[in-house]
């Protein structure tokens, strides 16, 4: 879910660095939801995936995230996931279709996608630029060049986020 282009943005980004089987990404779910609902469209949130080894489901949720925003509920997907994060480790692949399923996606489509490998250079890309700008677990933030590292505590990073985006906004005007 990112867009490579050196264009500076209109509004400014924040990358969410993230891994869907994650249980600190699922607990960082309510400061992602209030960034979102403070800035709206003033602030693009972009999921990035960074799957980690020691989560065997992690890869094809990343991939699972990308068809769902190619469906046109990425964010709701990501989000339907992280809520139920146990189940994932549970159950899997048929797990990753079933909630597509549940927000009325098209999980043979899912399924397909999950089989083709349609979405692995993404995930394989978002990895590579993580590791590349030092990303080393996740949730980690990246806003105007700053790195904010969520997997050792989300103390205090929406604030900083939000000093940030407001810093940024302000610029605009």
């Amino acid at each position: 879910m990112s867009d490579p282009s050196p264009v500076r943005p209109a509004v400014p980004v924040l990358d969410v660095w993230c891994e869907l089987q994650c249980p600190d990404c699922r607990d960082a779910l309510d400061d992602v939801r209030a960034l979102r609902a403070r800035y709206g469209d003033r602030l693009e949130l972009r999921l990035r995936h960074f799957p980690l080894e020691k989560h065997k489901h992690s890869f094809a949720a990343a991939q699972a995230a990308e068809e769902a925003l190619e469906q046109g509920k990425g964010w709701e997907y990501v989000e339907a996931v992280l809520g139920r994060v146990e189940e994932l480790d549970r159950a899997g692949e048929p797990f990753l279709v079933e909630v597509a399923r549940g927000l009325g996606l098209d999980a043979e489509e899912f399924d397909t996608a999950l089989i083709d490998g349609r979405h692995i250079l993404i995930v394989d890309a978002d990895q590579a630029e993580g590791k590349a700008i030092g990303v080393t677990g996740t949730p980690t933030y990246v806003i105007d060049g700053e790195r904010l590292d969520g997997g050792k505590s989300q103390d205090g990073l929406r604030e900083r986020i939000e000093q940030i985006a407001d810093r940024l906004l302000a610029g605009q005007d």
